[in-house]
């Protein structure tokens, strides 16, 4: 039994590789059927997608630069006013309070004047006293001058009456020696008399002049009291607007001893720092004539400067006068120029605006040098690499620039460009070289926005 089933088992095996092998002939042939009567797809067609940009076209032109720059507006001229002579204020000015305006002239306080008065009064008199001393002595000099010609005159007299008697009475034996004694001595009383007299005349001179000084002394001490006396009123020095006060009415004050501020509101200026690379390129200063004899910057010329409050920068604004340079800072690196605003440059004449006062922080735009030949772009359109994007038949390409300044939202380019290139305008982000370009703006000018 086991001998028969072993070929059955082999036809069974050679039958199924057989099934097998048909089945898949089978398959494969209808796969291959099927696949020649499908029709093959359509080739997808490959389309540039071109990339949206306004355009501007390059121009050549000179430009003005504008450096800026902010400070706070502040007045020329601040005085303290302090004292000269101290003592009891008496009076006030009405007005004088903080903010009040007072005119030049006006006594602003008055201090109490009886003993500055006093003082006055006595430097006037010894000033008078002394100018009639040298009078007195001037006369004197003139009465003892006389005097003493004729005191000289008995005393040349007494001499000869003193010779003559004894010699009478030594030779000729007249008269007694009592008479002689006597001769002698009139004679020399004379002498001490025209000796006295003639010493006094002499000294006149000198007590005139010690006299004449006496009396330069005492003008000085009248000059010094009467100034004392006008001290006693303080006035106003300029048109001035009270800034602050520690004031009032008998209130006992020492000299020296600033009490009140008073500010100049006639001239305004704004002290501006700027960056040293801007002065040094696109400051205006005025061309030096002749050898210069100081170490320091040279004159600005005045050119006319727009400022505006920080607060309303579009709103008004004010018109000032560049006027010199103030201060260079070596640790910022900055100079500070001074912007000069007279006052009626800083009134303003719509009356709903407010006027530029001390205090307002604003911001300054100074004109400078020309550029000369530049481009002007948006910023955005010159990249942080220093190159534009530029329109050639429709394609992309980068052109290498060399920006001159940056102003605002502007950039100068003075290299790179040609007059008429077409520079892209559009924000882009890393386009590609020779992109196809689609152009939104072709019949709306030049500039793009």
């Amino acid at each position: 039994m086991e001998k028969r089933s072993e070929p059955n088992q082999k036809v069974m095996v050679v039958t199924r590789v057989v099934l097998c092998i048909l089945i898949l002939a089978i398959g494969v042939g209808a796969f291959l059927f099927f696949s020649a009567m499908k029709k093959p797809p359509k080739e997808a067609e490959n389309l540039e997608k071109a990339i949206k940009v306004e355009l501007q076209t390059a121009r050549m032109i000179d430009k003005s630069v504008s450096i800026t720059g902010t400070g706070p507006a502040k007045v020329k001229d601040m005085v303290k006013i302090a004292p000269e002579v101290g003592g009891k204020v008496v009076s006030v000015h009405p007005d004088l309070e903080l903010g009040r305006r007072i005119p030049k002239g006006e006594i602003l306080f008055e201090i109490d004047p009886v003993n500055y008065q006093a003082a006055y009064d006595v430097a006037a008199a010894t000033v008078d006293q002394t100018r009639k001393t040298i009078e007195r002595l001037k006369k004197q000099q003139a009465i003892d001058t006389e005097r003493l010609a004729t005191i000289i005159r008995n005393r040349d007299l007494a001499r000869a009456e003193y010779e003559r008697v004894r010699t009478l009475f030594e030779k000729n034996k007249v008269g007694t020696q009592s008479g002689v004694d006597k001769a002698e001595s009139a004679y020399n009383q004379a002498v001490d008399q025209a000796d006295q007299v003639g010493l006094a005349v002499d000294l006149y001179p000198i007590q005139i002049q010690e006299t004449y000084s006496a009396l330069e002394s005492a003008k000085a001490r009248l000059k010094t009291a009467k100034a004392d006396l006008e001290r006693t009123r303080v006035r106003a020095p300029f048109d001035g607007r009270v800034v602050s006060k520690n004031l009032e009415a008998g209130q006992f004050i020492q000299p020296g001893a600033a009490i009140l501020t008073l500010a100049d509101d006639s001239v305004l200026e704004i002290h501006v720092p700027i960056d040293s690379r801007d002065a040094r390129d696109w400051l205006r200063f005025k061309k030096q004539e002749g050898p210069r004899d100081a170490a320091w910057f040279g004159a600005l010329e005045q050119v006319p400067c727009e400022i505006r409050w920080t607060e309303d920068k579009n709103g008004h604004y004010w018109e000032g006068v560049l006027d010199r340079v103030v201060a260079f800072d070596n640790k910022t690196r900055t100079l500070t120029v001074s912007v000069k605003i007279p006052a009626e440059k800083a009134l303003s004449k719509d009356d709903d605006q407010l006027p530029l006062v001390e205090g307002m922080f604003c911001s300054v735009s100074i004109p400078g040098k020309i550029m000369q030949g530049v481009v002007e772009l948006p910023r955005w359109a010159v990249s942080f690499e220093n190159t534009v994007y530029v329109a050639n038949d429709k394609r992309l390409n980068t052109a290498p620039v060399k920006v001159v300044r940056i102003q605002g939202e502007k950039a100068y380019v003075s290299e790179g460009l040609q007059e008429g290139d077409q520079v892209i305008v559009t924000r882009l982000i890393d386009p590609l070289e020779n992109s196809l370009l689609e152009v939104m703006n072709e019949n709306k000018g030049d500039a793009a926005s």
